[in-house]
Order: structure tokens, then sequence, then C-alpha cells
């Protein structure tokens, strides 16, 4: 079977190449390195250095391989950035990842996973949220995947085409084998923060709010370990491969930590606390945001491998460690 992944380069892309190699499957990787890095790419995967937007380079590409299925992680992923420019967001998430789809149904590859988020909830006036429930995006970023998410689904009514979208929640930890991690200058990811912190990158960590209505003021988050994700995609994408029908999940455990639990439950695992200051609330967060994953573990059986912060937060840290 032959998987073609787009941001294969990136941190959950990488992740997952590294799953699919394990478990058989041939590896293709488009990525443009923009924000990907090239040395997270698997060795036995191809690495097709493009934009996605290429549409000769993409359509010759998809011609001849003939793809099984398609997963699509390219994209751009910092709120903070996508506030600031919501052009590029809408430019580089929905608009580019429009015309590489087109490419790719156009061609006869109409088998997709989808790399969505759980920020298209925005903030749930309920403590778990379902995929059924209301879409209230807070950011461009958000507003950019949840519009390829819509144009999915209405093309979906149009051809012949089958997906699954993946909402994500907090994606944090690394392989065990530390084959892949978190490699970013500019991250916003509070476990990317404490972790340089924690080895010496960074001087302090800056928690953005504590006055949000919540039960220590910082906002609530629910962590998903990469390597489940990877283990979710994997099995997302026998369904497809095997006829299944089209469909949207969450990804996460159901289980919230505060900024300040997460912080607690490092500074127990670290010879060394991790200093924090309180800092503005930043523009586009939501204060509190976990997932009801019954629907994906009910349909397929699953259940998570690593649901427990502190080894999420070791296996990040050990990776921090690792690149330092």
């Amino acid at each position: 079977m032959k998987i073609l992944v787009t941001g294969g380069a990136g941190y959950i892309g990488s992740h997952v190449c590294n799953l699919l190699l394990d478990s058989g499957y041939e590896v293709t990787v488009i990525d443009s390195l923009v924000t990907g890095n090239k040395n997270l790419v698997p060795k036995n995967a191809r690495l097709v250095v493009s934009d996605i937007a290429d549409e000769k380079k993409i359509g010759n590409l998809v011609i001849k391989e003939k793809f099984d299925l398609v997963m699509h992680f390219a994209g751009l992923i910092r709120v903070d950035e996508s506030v600031k420019e919501p052009k590029k967001y809408h430019m580089f998430n929905f608009e580019k990842g429009k015309i590489f789809l087109n490419i790719c149904f156009k061609n006869g590859l109409n088998k997709i996973i989808f790399s969505s988020t759980a920020s298209v909830y925005g903030n749930p006036n309920k403590e778990k949220v379902l995929e059924s429930d209301p879409l209230n995006p807070l950011n461009p970023y958000a507003t950019s995947k949840l519009k390829l998410e819509d144009f999915i689904k209405k093309t979906s009514e149009k051809i012949d085409l089958k997906y699954i979208i993946l909402r994500y929640f907090n994606v944090a930890g690394s392989d065990e084998k530390l084959r892949s991690g978190l490699i970013s200058k500019h991250s916003s990811h509070l476990i990317k923060i404490a972790c340089e912190v924690a080895v010496g990158k960074r001087e302090k960590l800056i928690i953005n709010g504590n006055d949000y209505d919540t039960f220590d003021g910082t906002p609530i988050r629910d962590f998903i370990h990469v390597s489940d994700l990877a283990d979710i995609h994997l099995i997302s994408a026998k369904h497809l491969i095997d006829s299944g029908k089209s469909d949207i999940f969450n990804c996460g455990y159901g289980k919230g930590y505060s900024v300040k639990e997460v912080i607690e439950n490092f500074n127990q695992i670290l010879d060394k606390k991790i200093s924090y200051e309180i800092g503005p609330r930043r523009d586009g967060d939501s204060k509190m945001i976990i997932a009801n994953p019954e629907k994906f573990n009910k349909f397929f059986g699953w259940k998570p491998k690593f649901n427990n912060i502190k080894y999420i937060l070791k296996t990040a840290v050990d990776w921090e460690k690792k690149i330092k």
C-alpha cells in the first residue's frame, strides 16, 4: 500500500510516517520545508520538496505513483501568528489545501485523512465536546481548518470521495525511540516551551493569563501523546483502504489539565523546577477544551497506550535533551 503524506517533515506528520513504515506501508512525503525539518523525515520515506499547490509537480506525482490514500498534515499551526496574519493562514491552510486536494481528486486519489483541530469548537459551553457540537472558531488558524473540512465534506457529495477528518486536541510528547519530536524556532506549545526551560534553552515560561473562569485561573487542555495520535491515523487509513465510510473524530483522552497542573506534573519529574511568570492572555485562546473521545474509541474498539501526563512530559523532555 502506498501512502502520500503532506507535511511529513513536521512534528505529527513525521511520527505518522515512522509508524506507517513500521507497519509495512510505502511512504512518499511532500513538504515545502517552510516550517518542516527534513531531518525528521524517516530514511525509508521518499521526500519530494515541493509546495502542495504546485499543480504540475503534484499532478505528475499522483498520476505516476497511484497512491492508495493521502494524509494531509501540511499547513501553518500557530494561533498567535494567525491572529496577526489572517490572510497568510487563509492562503496556506485553505486556498493551497484546496488546490492540492483538487489535484488529488482529479487524478483518482480519493481517500483522504485530514489533520484538523479541536480549536474549531472555540469556547464550548460543556465540559467535554462531541463531534456533533456547535463549531465556533476563535482565531484565523481554526477558521482555515474548518473551511477545508467543509470543502472536503461538500466535495464528497459531488464525487466518489471518502474521508476521515481528525480533530486533534493538544498533541505532545515524542516517539519512545526518539526518532522524531517537536522542532520549532518559534513554538507556542506549552509543553515544548516548558521543555526548553527545563534544559536551559529559555529562562522562564510565561503563563498566558491566570484570570480565566477555571478552577485555578489558567486554561485547561486535553493532552494526547503523539504516538497514540499516530496510531489513530494508522487505524483510520486501514478503515478507508478497506472501503470504510467517511467520518469525523475527536483525538484526545477526555481528561483536562490546567497550565499550572502541567507545570506541577513537570516539576515532579525534573531535577530543577520550571520557573514561570504570569503574562497577559493571548488573543484567540479558549479557556477550556476537552475531548469526548468515545466515538472513535467505540467505533474502532481502540484504547490509548500512552494516556499518562507524566509519560507525555518525560518523552517530550527526553527529546529536548537529544536536540540540545
